[in-house]
């Protein structure tokens, strides 16, 4: 039986999205040391910057060329950068933080008035999310525009980065009073968008130039490595320091032979 290549794209998606859920239920239920989640998250940086590098901002040039791959690079990253800005002044700063950092952010936004004790900046932090699951899922659909295959080493790489980000924000949340039922729900509904921007990312711009995919595909690379910077090191350097650097190059190395494998 052969699937529509939409639907495989809207698959695949779901399937690096997965990794949130599953990373948020061992990261709420389990006690995780933070040391380990901080050298999870520097490994998952550095497969992440290894696929930009060699997948993304390749195929970009390719395409497009140098211009419309620098212009949407920069601007992905600005754009990003913005809108993180922008959360980071209402409660959700250190939504990938695995310590105490979330506990300490809540307690200083102003309670709402009712019984909703998940509404304070509950919305900053499922949007925050959503910022930075979308760039990574819309790159998986663009992959297949070339030929209709999937590049199994972005899904690899987006799955293996998507673990750690859903275990230490899970973990941060349970700290800072959040309901089993909250960070579950929010990391599913996040799982199925990815999906969703997959499947966008295929569909939209199936018609499109390569001057425009180029371009998409850059400025999600842009957004993804200033996603890394923003929210990834920080969180894998408090805890990991010295080692931080060394555990990133694994993660680039074992991207870069997943790549060379594909």
């Amino acid at each position: 039986m052969t699937f529509p290549t939409w639907a495989l794209a809207g698959f695949w998606g779901l399937v690096s999205g997965s990794a949130l859920l599953l990373g948020a239920a061992v990261g709420y239920f389990t006690k995780v040391p933070q040391r380990l989640i901080a050298a999870i998250m520097a490994f998952g940086s550095g497969v992440l910057i290894s696929t930009l590098s060699l997948e993304l901002m390749e195929e970009a040039y390719k395409k497009g060329g140098f211009n419309a791959t620098a212009l949407g690079f920069v601007g992905g990253a600005a754009v990003y950068t913005l809108a993180n800005w922008l959360l980071a002044h209402h409660g959700a700063k250190h939504r990938k933080r695995s310590g105490d950092q979330q506990k300490q952010e809540r307690s200083s936004v102003k309670q709402p008035k009712g019984d909703n004790a998940e509404a304070d900046n509950g919305m900053a932090l499922a949007i925050g999310a959503l910022l930075d699951g979308i760039p990574e899922s819309i790159v998986i659909g663009l992959s297949m525009l070339a030929g209709g295959a999937v590049s199994m080493v972005a899904v690899v790489a987006i799955f293996l980065s998507n673990l750690p980000e859903g275990l230490s924000s899970a973990a941060g949340m349970k700290k800072a009073g959040r309901s089993s039922s909250y960070v579950l729900l929010l990391w599913a509904g996040i799982a199925v968008i990815s999906g969703v921007s997959s499947l966008l990312g295929y569909t939209l711009f199936s018609g499109f130039s390569d001057e425009v995919v180029a371009g998409t595909m850059a400025v999600s690379a842009g957004a993804v490595l200033a996603m890394i910077a923003d929210t990834m090191i920080p969180e894998a350097f408090a805890e990991a320091h010295n080692f931080t650097g060394l555990i990133t190059v694994l993660g680039f190395l074992v991207s870069f032979f997943l790549s060379k494998m594909d």
